[in-house]
């Protein structure tokens, strides 16, 4: 199972639309994952439409008509193993005992809110990642996105991918 994860597009504010790169994974990937800060509806309405499955979040910027159709949380089973997304999981250090309490029936653990890309296991195993932000990098050198599959239960294949400068 193929999965496409992003967060933080936050179009119209940090670009016009989504990178063509990042559009191109949707149709490759099963599981399309959304972190939140959307702020935009058609953002959510394009990956809903394009999308074989998509499972998403709203976050602080997003306002009330993202936040009616989206959870704060989402969960899913994905080939055997258990997802989350939510947007904020507070300051860098102390995110992966913080997020093992708060969520101690997850494997794997998607957020976004930093624009910062993030790859750690907390000590009881709980997988977080942050795929940054396709539109704004902010303190980085790049947009980011992530994809990764999933295998007889396991998360293999993470790769960061590395988003050229927006002309």
């Amino acid at each position: 199972m193929r999965l496409l994860l992003m967060s933080d597009t936050h179009v119209p504010r940090r670009a016009r639309a989504l990178p063509d790169p990042l559009l191109d994974e949707i149709p490759r990937a099963d599981v399309v994952v959304h972190a939140g800060d959307w702020v935009d509806e058609a953002t959510l309405d394009l990956l809903q439409s394009r999308s074989h499955r998509l499972l998403a979040v709203h976050g602080n910027n997003d306002g009330p008509g993202l936040r009616a159709r989206l959870p704060e949380v989402a969960h899913a089973e994905l080939e055997g193993l258990r997802f989350g997304v939510v947007h904020e999981t507070g300051p860098a250090k102390g995110r992966e005992s913080r997020c093992a309490a708060r969520f101690p029936d997850l494997d794997v653990l998607v957020f976004g809110h930093s624009h910062i890309p993030w790859d750690t296991t907390a000590a009881t195993g709980l997988r977080l990642l942050n795929p940054g932000s396709p539109t704004d990098r902010r303190r980085q050198q790049y947009c980011t996105y992530l994809t990764a599959t999933v295998s007889a239960g396991a998360l293999e294949a993470v790769e960061l991918h590395r988003l050229p400068p927006r002309r």
